[in-house]
């Protein structure tokens, strides 16, 4: 037995150790699986036409004055012009103490991007007891949700408010978005029990992999999710034991949503 043979055969052995070792988590699925999405997208599942009518949204100008309300319905539906009313969102980005980032397919049920994979939380604060929702609370309200963790759990201390971004996508035709997207950031190890409603999987992902396991999708991702990971995940997600000193909350974006 020759020694570089001894060699392939540890480097080989090496190999599979790490490879075995790899941090990326099995997908997790939120419920069995459900029912294919329907082609008419006036037929909407029960619970998110609820929504539709139900949820009051804030309607704000270019640099993000509340103006106003508008139903989700109608801010989400595209006009003849092809235009959509600019309203207020928020996207929360989940990372667990290991530093791993939290990565969601939307179920096929949602009205907007059924089946797009995006980052942890993508929703609006809403115009509640007749005035507006701050855009935290909302956060921690949509993550009780959608993801199942518990409001106790979600210190409003531990959300850091990076950037705001301005954004517009015709999504399928009949239902778009314009919004105006606070970048929430937030980083705990907390319990996750999603709503199938809202998430049929899940995944942490470290960063490492990050860059790999994308082309491993079985859909695409959504607008405002690629236009942040283009532009800035890889600066924040390097730092985040220090993202306040990077937050500009202040300024609003305008990125380019490129494939």
């Amino acid at each position: 037995m020759t020694l570089l043979y001894l060699i392939k055969m540890l480097v080989r052995r090496f190999t599979r150790l790490l490879w075995n070792s790899v941090r990326v988590e099995k997908r997790l699925f939120a419920s069995d699986p459900v029912q294919p999405k329907v082609e008419d997208p006036e037929a909407v599942e029960p619970v998110q036409l609820e929504a539709l009518d139900k949820d009051i949204c804030l309607l704000v100008d270019e640099k993000d004055n509340f103006v106003g309300t508008a139903t989700k319905r109608e801010c989400h539906k595209v006009g003849e012009d092809g235009k959509v009313l600019l309203h207020r969102a928020f996207s929360v980005f989940l990372f667990n103490k290991r530093g791993d980032m939290l990565l969601q397919r939307r179920s096929p049920h949602k009205v907007t991007y059924p089946e797009y994979y995006t980052n942890a939380c993508c929703s609006h604060p809403l115009y509640i007891d007749d005035k507006p929702e701050d855009v935290i609370t909302a956060a921690r309200r949509r993550l009780n949700h959608e993801l199942g963790i518990p409001l106790e759990s979600m210190d409003p201390e531990l959300f850091t408010f990076m950037t705001r971004v301005h954004y517009h996508d015709p999504g399928d035709g009949v239902w778009g978005e314009h919004e105006i997207d606070h970048i929430l950031f937030f980083q705990s190890d907390v319990k996750v029990k999603p709503n199938s409603n809202e998430i049929s999987e899940y995944c942490f992902v470290p960063k490492a992999e990050f860059n790999s396991y994308l082309p491993t999708l079985e859909g695409p991702v959504t607008p405002w999710f690629n236009m942040i990971r283009r532009h800035r995940l890889k600066l924040w997600w390097d730092n985040l034991h220090r993202l306040k000193e990077l937050a500009e909350p202040d300024k609003i974006q305008k990125f380019l949503n490129e494939k």
